[in-house]
């Protein structure tokens, strides 16, 4: 599930302001409800975990401790169930004045499914489970091939699953000499082929079922793949999703790990496709003959916000937050899509040339 854009920066926001308490000691606490866990027995386990704080030594940490996770127990008991997605609560004393303490609660409801249950103390809160949800979890198809083995796979996130895996009986090269030999290749030819039809229509139906995929990767020992890519046993529209093709040593599931660490370049660049393609319309319809359809600067793209005239809004991620929240919400009024283009590309750049603030418009102004 992708997250959109807007949940993205309020996500952010608040876990960069979690990152930027620090305990004194082990006395700040995070908890982690997972979806449709059973919220009494989460009361429950800091109920104990409270009069195990009762051993704590330092008197000002024991408190602190105590006091947190009373603060986490009322807030829980102000829900009659467990949200949908869980629940992350964090709570500890963020003053800067040693003599004064001032016991704050963070609530979170994620936009996508905890999948953990976790009760720590430590000197920082315990974000990494909300930072994961931040990174993009687009579906990648993988194939691994060559001459004796084949292995589809698919990569969400950071996950790798193992879809199928085949064996060949292809034999081995042989030392035979004359017509033997000629004889001997065809048979391995044609075990190969065979054995490439079987991979590719395990490939076709299992990719084919995956309405969003974003891509397949494609990898193995030696020029065994490009056989297998030029050939006839993927469909087309299966072959069109091809990004990347990467030599490997392995086979199997360790050649599925091993084709995702050597494809992280590729990675990196279908991130920016989106931003490209829209910059790229932008671009068009500011060079368009006929009318103009693009503006930009940020005096005149509030003046097409105004009166209705944009279909997207473009934003640099250099922008302040406050800022892009602003012109997000006058977007949101009028149905206007937004996009928050990033730095790391050339059309990124020469947005923040144009200040940062541009737009697409539905009719001209």
């Amino acid at each position: 599930m992708m997250i959109d854009q807007k949940k993205k920066r309020e996500m952010k926001k608040i876990i960069d302001t979690l990152k930027s308490i620090k305990g004194r000691h082990t006395e700040l606490v995070s908890v982690y409800v997972p979806a449709d866990y059973n919220l009494i027995k989460i009361i429950n386990h800091l109920s104990e975990e409270q009069g195990t704080a009762g051993n704590i030594k330092d008197k000002r940490t024991r408190q602190n401790v105590i006091d947190s996770l009373e603060r986490i127990i009322r807030h829980l008991r102000l829900f009659k169930k467990t949200p949908p997605n869980g629940l992350a609560i964090f709570a500890g004393n963020i003053s800067d004045n040693d003599s004064q303490i001032n016991i704050q609660v963070f609530s979170v409801e994620p936009p996508t499914p905890l999948n953990i249950r976790m009760y720590r103390c430590d000197q920082i809160f315990v974000t990494e489970a909300l930072e994961d949800m931040l990174k993009d979890k687009q579906t990648y198809g993988l194939i691994v091939i060559d001459r004796r083995d084949g292995t589809l796979g698919l990569l969400n996130g950071k996950s790798i699953t193992e879809l199928s895996s085949f064996s060949s009986n292809v034999p081995g090269k042989t030392t035979k000499g004359g017509q033997s030999q000629t004889r001997y290749a065809r048979l391995r030819d044609e075990a190969a082929h065979n054995f490439f039809k079987k991979v590719g229509a395990a490939a076709n139906d299992a990719f084919s079922q995956i309405a969003e995929l974003k891509g397949i990767l494609i990898g193995g020992p030696g020029p065994t793949k490009e056989d297998f890519i030029s050939g006839d046993y993927l469909q087309t529209r299966i072959k069109e999703k091809i990004i990347g093709v990467k030599d490997l040593s392995y086979t199997e599931h360790f050649g599925l790990v091993e084709l995702v660490d050597k494809s992280q370049d590729v990675f990196a660049q279908e991130g920016f496709v989106e931003e490209k393609k829209v910059m790229e319309k932008f671009f068009n319809a500011l060079s368009a003959k006929g009318g103009n359809k693009a503006v930009y600067r940020e005096e005149e793209v509030r003046k097409a916000l105004e009166v209705g005239a944009v279909e997207v809004l473009l934003l640099s991620e250099d922008l302040d937050d406050a800022k892009i929240e602003e012109l997000e919400k006058k977007a949101e009024m009028i149905g206007a899509e937004v996009k928050i283009i990033s730095l790391e590309t050339n059309e990124g750049q020469q947005l923040k040339f144009f200040g940062g603030v541009a737009a697409i418009l539905r009719f001209n102004i």
